[in-house]
C-alpha cells in the first residue's frame, strides 16, 4: 500500500462536509456533548494538542467536557476538568470503581461523542463509552505504537475495533494500524495544529553571542527513545571541533540526573544548558540557530513543528513521519543511530549562514500552510459531525438541555 499522506487527506472524498454544511446541520440545535479525555496534562506534545483541540472547537456546535486519569501537569492550569484515577492499575479495585463512575457520567450527560486521546484513555474510556451507549466513540493513535509491548498493542487494538473512528496524527501511524489489520475506512489522519501565537515573533530568551551558534533539543526526559544521550555525544564531538557552539536542552523528567552526569563526563561543562520544563519554548526557539531531534520513535513531532513555526531548521532522524516534515529545504534527515552523519549535518547547516536563513524561512512558510489551529479544529469538527450524522444522532430537547 502507498503510504497515505496527510496533505492528501485534507481533500479526501471521504470527508466531504464543508464549513457551511457543518453550520447548517447544527443551526438552531443544542450543541452535542463531547467527552474528551487524556491521561494527564504534563508537559508534552499530546498534552499540548489536547488543550489546543479544546480551544479550537466551536462552542455553538460542541459542549466539551474535559477529563483526565491523572490530575497533574502544568497544562491543567486554567482548565475545568474532572479526574478519573485508576489507582495505579488498570485491573485494581479502584480502577473498576472509576470505570463505573465514568459510565454513569457518560449516561447522565447524554454524551454524544467520547474521544479518547492517548493509550491509557483508549483502554479506559472506549469500553466505558460502549457500555454507556455513547453514539460516537473515537480512539487516538498519537505515537507509532512501536514502543508498546505486544500485550499493550493487542489490548489497544481490541479497543480500536470498538471505535467508530481512530484519529492518527501522521500517515506513518495510520499505516502501522492498517498493517496490523484495522480497516482503513475507520482511520482518519489529522495533523497537529499550532495557535496563532506560536507563529508570532518572540523576544529571545537568551541574547546572541557574537560569532557563536546555538543548537537546541526540546523533548521530555522520560523516555530513552528520545535519544538525549546521542544528542550529548554529538554535542561533545561538535564542541571539540568548534570552539564557538553551545547547546540547550528543554525538558525535564526522571532521566535528567543521568543526562547531566553524562554531560559532565563528556566534558561539555558550560557548553550545554539544561533548562528543564519551560512555558516560553517559543522564546527559547528564537534563541537558537538549529534544533535537533535524534529520537527512535515519532509519529508527528510537535517539537519539529514548533521549531519550524519559529523559523528554525531541524536535523532529525528519518523515522515515522519526519520525512513529511523535514526536507533538504527545511533541514536534514539522517539514519537512526548514525551519530557521524548527525554531527556532519548539524555542522554543515551551522556553517552555511545563507542556507540556514533560507531554511528557516521555508520552515515557517510550511508550518503556516499546514499546521494552524483553525485547520485542525475544522478537521475534527468535520469528523465529529460526519460520525454523528452517520449514527442518526439527534439532540435532546428536555428542559435541562434547553437551558444550556
Amino acid at each position: 500500500m502507498t503510504r497515505p499522506s496527510p496533505l492528501a487527506a485534507e481533500s479526501s472524498d471521504r470527508k466531504s462536509y464543508s464549513d457551511g454544511g457543518l453550520v447548517s446541520q447544527n443551526a438552531g440545535l443544542p450543541p452535542a456533548t463531547l467527552f474528551l479525555m487524556i491521561d494527564s496534562l504534563q508537559t508534552g506534545g499530546s498534552e499540548r494538542q489536547f488543550v489546543a483541540l479544546n480551544r479550537s472547537l466551536s462552542e455553538s456546535r460542541f459542549r466539551t467536557k474535559l477529563a483526565c486519569i491523572q490530575a497533574k501537569g502544568g497544562f491543567q492550569d486554567g482548565l475545568s476538568l474532572d479526574s478519573y484515577p485508576l489507582g495505579g492499575s488498570l485491573y485494581g479495585v479502584q480502577s473498576w470503581r472509576t470505570r463505573l463512575k465514568l459510565c454513569r457520567t457518560l449516561r447522565r450527560d447524554r454524551t454524544a461523542i467520547a474521544h479518547a486521546f492517548d493509550f491509557y484513555t483508549n483502554l479506559t474510556l472506549v469500553p466505558c463509552a460502549r457500555l454507556a451507549g455513547v453514539p460516537v466513540i473515537i480512539g487516538s493513535q498519537r505515537q507509532l505504537g512501536d514502543l508498546l509491548t505486544p500485550i499493550q498493542s493487542r489490548a489497544q487494538m481490541m479497543m480500536f475495533r470498538l471505535c467508530d473512528a481512530v484519529v492518527c496524527n501522521s500517515s506513518a501511524a495510520a499505516k502501522r494500524l492498517i498493517d496490523e489489520g484495522l480497516p482503513e475506512s475507520r482511520i482518519t489522519v489529522i495533523w497537529n495544529g499550532l495557535a496563532p501565537e506560536d507563529f508570532a515573533a518572540a523576544t529571545p530568551a537568551f541574547l546572541p553571542r557574537p560569532g557563536w551558534r546555538r543548537v537546541g533539543m526540546v523533548a521530555r526526559m522520560n523516555s530513552r527513545a528520545k535519544n538525549h544521550s546521542i544528542f550529548l555525544r554529538v554535542a561533545a564531538r561538535l564542541a571539540a571541533d568548534d570552539s564557538k557552539v553551545e547547546f540547550v536542552m528543554v525538558g525535564d523528567g526522571p532521566l535528567r540526573p543521568e543526562l547531566e552526569s553524562q554531560a559532565a563526563d563528556l566534558g561539555l561543562g558550560e557548553r550545554v544548558r539544561f533548562l528543564g520544563d519551560r512555558r516560553d519554548v517559543l522564546a527559547i526557539l528564537s534563541s537558537v540557530d538549529l534544533t535537533v531531534l535524534p529520537s527512535a520513535s515519532e509519529s508527528l513531532s510537535n517539537a519539529i513543528i514548533e521549531s519550524m513555526a519559529a523559523g528554525v531548521p531541524v536535523v532529525a532522524t528519518n523515522i515515522g513521519s519526519n520525512f513529511e516534515l523535514v526536507t533538504k529545504e527545511r533541514g536534514a534527515l539522517v539514519a537512526l543511530g548514525d551519530e557521524e552523519a548527525l554531527a556532519r549535518e548539524i555542522a554543515r547547516i551551522l556553517r552555511e549562514d545563507v542556507l540556514r536563513v533560507q531554511m528557516g524561512e521555508n520552515c515557517r512558510r510550511f508550518a503556516q500552510q499546514n499546521f494552524t489551529l483553525k485547520e485542525m479544529g475544522r478537521r475534527y469538527e468535520q469528523l465529529y459531525t460526519e460520525l454523528l450524522a452517520r449514527k442518526g444522532w439527534r439532540p435532546c430537547f428536555d428542559a435541562g438541555h434547553q437551558a444550556e
